[in-house]
């Protein structure tokens, strides 16, 4: 196990010593500006792209995302198997360089609370004022203003967020959607979804953000990579609201994502750590809608999804027939790039497997929705043959029905369960809704299920 501490950098001229909290902390050094003096790993790509609609954000709104793009940097590149004592807690120490330490440093509490919930470290965060010469890092656009976008919407590739474009651009809203990617699969997907859009409502205003995030395998001496990722939400928001503050500022960033997912209760006792995510939890947005608030970010979040199933959200999407037609072409699949380890040659290419949680949970939405599933799986046809639950193709099928077999046996657990992820004290008046949708969502994939086999072979 070692301690590690991270100290982002702002060019050459950003030299005062950063001495760790723990003498013994493993420190990395990442300069966030490039060749060119522009900031990278992606936050100069989302600058640029909105200079070219005219926008330019605020400078707190660019310090929200060197914060994240830093938390990112050592959610990913810093291991949890070789560094940390219980193979999973991570001890992280950031220091990042912004225009307003104390602004920053008065939220260090409120921040601290939403990391190590979000993804299951211990964070120490650190703030610095920038060197002289950065001042400013984003000059004012020279762009005539082409964008007027009436929110933001987050836009993964996935089915739920293309369900939730597609429902805003349907009420007649202008969406600035907003993408972050680091593989080739998922830009690939947002690609397909966003021009399939863009054909779609032709008369509309049409905007789309997009920023490869991420950072080279050695940015961290003598650490494998970590492809956990449960800080990728937090890019995300942040990239959000510095689209959000440079159209305008007080606008509504939407999460779509149903309320099965944005709960995720544990399917069993042993899935509380590494198989379940916190990405959307009602209580991590809660927290970073008051961080927004607390640095003047005046934009906020909201997941108009969250008391929704899934399928819910496919039977009520505004164009069902141009869902039909693209369902395909979204990505919902956890790790679509585990296909390359298939035995045979054509189920190599990067594909949904069909037996994660998120395809599971898909394949049942669009079985609800009465959507014909054109979706390319390794797994095509979960009833064709017994699953072996030993291996990940059984696994989660198993998990998923004996968490529906306890339920069914006990469905007064379901208003105790929904709060094993996290507290959702946010929200009092909206306990019996939470339990609903946790009960109709497990039902969803119960149907997808009937009869599919997975056991020991």
């Amino acid at each position: 196990m070692r301690q590690h501490t991270l100290v982002s950098r702002l060019g050459a001229s950003d030299d005062a010593p950063v001495a760790p909290t723990r003498p013994e902390a493993h420190v990395t050094e990442i300069d966030f500006l490039d060749s060119y003096d522009r900031l990278g790993f992606g936050l100069g790509q989302a600058l640029e792209q909105l200079d070219v609609l005219g926008l330019s954000p605020g400078e707190r709104a660019v310090d929200f995302a060197l914060l994240a793009a830093t938390v990112t940097a050592a959610d990913t590149r810093i291991s949890r198997e070789t560094e940390a004592q219980d193979g999973w807690t991570r001890e992280i120490e950031i220091s990042v360089p912004v225009a307003e330490p104390t602004l920053w440093e008065a939220v260090t509490p409120l921040l601290r609370t939403t990391l190590d919930f979000l993804t299951g470290d211990k964070w120490t965060l650190r703030f610095r004022a920038r060197p002289s010469s950065r001042g400013t890092l984003v000059p004012a656009t020279e762009n005539l203003r082409t964008a007027n976008p009436s929110c933001v919407c987050l836009f993964s590739g996935g089915l739920d967020s293309f369900i939730g474009a597609i429902d805003l651009f349907a009420a007649g809203e202008t969406p600035l959607l907003v993408s972050h990617y680091w593989d080739g699969i998922t830009s690939q997907h947002q690609t397909i979804c966003a021009e399939a859009l863009k054909a779609k409502y032709a008369e509309a205003e049409f905007s789309h953000i997009r920023a490869r995030v991420g950072f080279p395998k050695d940015t961290v001496d003598e650490s494998p990579v970590e492809d956990t990722l449960r800080g990728r939400s937090f890019m995300f928001f942040a990239l959000a609201a510095l689209a959000a503050d440079a159209a305008g500022g007080d606008m509504v960033i939407h999460v779509p994502e149903n309320g099965l997912i944005s709960l995720n209760v544990p399917l069993d006792p042993l899935r509380l750590g590494a198989l379940s995510t916190r990405t959307t939890h009602p209580f991590y947005m809660a927290r970073v809608n008051e961080l927004l608030s607390k640095v003047g970010l005046r934009s906020r979040l909201h997941n108009r999804y969250g008391l929704m199933t899934k399928g819910h959200m496919a039977l009520e999407c505004a164009e069902p027939e141009f869902l039909a037609e693209q369902a395909k072409n979204t990505m919902s699949c956890s790790s679509p790039g585990k296909t390359r380890f298939a035995k045979e040659e054509s189920q190599r290419q990067p594909k949904h497997c069909g037996y994660c949680v998120p395809c599971l949970i898909r394949r049942a939405s669009l079985l609800e929705g009465g959507i014909d599933d054109e979706t390319p799986y390794q797994v095509p046809d979960l009833h064709a043959q017994v699953l072996d639950s030993e291996r990940a193709e059984g696994n989660h099928v198993r998990s998923f029905q004996l968490a529906i077999s306890r339920l069914r046996s006990r469905p007064e657990r379901a208003r105790f369960d929904i709060h094993r992820p996290g507290p959702l004290y946010d929200h009092p008046n909206e306990l019996p809704a939470y339990v609903n949708v946790y009960v109709a969502g497990l039902e969803e994939v119960a149907r997808l299920l009937e009869d599919v086999r997975a056991e020991p072979l």
